[in-house]
């Protein structure tokens, strides 16, 4: 009678070979996602310098490789769910480990967050810090053709003087209180090479005539009275 012994080894390695793949195809299956790119927000920061101007907190979002987004934590490992920050002129900005951005002098700098091999990057801009706005004009009208611009020039009154402020300031465009999608502001220049915020109404977007408040935001800050102005749209 033959012993069962070489046949229970036999049994033993072919189960011992299935857990072995098993286990692989489990580890391939349950990998935990890495970060494919990360992005800064704000995008190109702008911050003052000065008495009276605040930092600005940036933060770092993650698309990771199986397409789901996380925001980032500032740290030290830069590895994982930790981003690190760095500024590349530290005379102009600084960063903190928690993403604060701090403006030092005139001038930009590269602002980059990066985890692992993955890397973000964003320009901060650093002006000093404005006591008072003035948007000009204060009211003005375009046809809702997507084509025609609204454009409006910002000052601002710093230690240095009064200087024109339009490439750093953000508009923020609102009807009722409420963020009006269908009109677009970015920084432009005019005619003579002079900054200033550009606005324009997508085709078609309005049925009648519409009057929008258009309201500067600028990080460097520190007065506390709305500077706005109003634009009509009709269509």
């Amino acid at each position: 009678m033959s012993s069962p012994k070489p046949q229970l080894r036999w049994m033993s390695t072919i189960a011992l070979l299935l857990l072995l793949a098993l286990g692989v195809a489990c580890t391939g299956f349950f990998q935990n996602p890495t970060v494919s790119t990360i992005t800064i927000d704000p995008p190109n920061p702008s911050v003052g310098f000065g008495p009276g101007s605040s930092p600005l907190q940036l933060t770092a979002a993650a698309t990771n490789s199986d397409g789901s987004s996380a925001t980032l934590k500032g740290g030290t490992s830069c590895t994982g769910t930790t981003v690190c920050w760095s500024s590349s002129d530290p005379t102009v900005a600084t960063i903190s480990v928690g993403g604060l951005l701090t403006g030092v002098s005139v001038g930009t700098s590269t602002i980059t967050a990066s985890s692992g091999t993955v890397t973000g990057t964003t320009t901060a801009t650093v002006a000093e810090a404005v006591s008072s706005m003035t948007i000009s004009p204060t009211s003005t009208a375009i046809p809702a053709d997507g084509i025609t611009a609204a454009t409006f020039t910002i000052m601002g009154a710093t230690q240095s003087g009064t200087q024109n402020i339009s490439s750093l300031v953000t508009l923020n465009p609102t009807q009722n209180g409420t963020a009006a999608t269908n009109i677009n502001c970015s920084a432009s220049t005019d005619a003579s090479g002079n900054p200033d915020q550009s606005c324009t109404a997508q085709s078609g977007s309005v049925q009648a005539t519409t009057v929008y408040t258009i309201t500067v935001s600028y990080s460097g800050y520190t007065g506390t009275a709305v500077v706005s102005a109003t634009l009509t749209v009709s269509q």
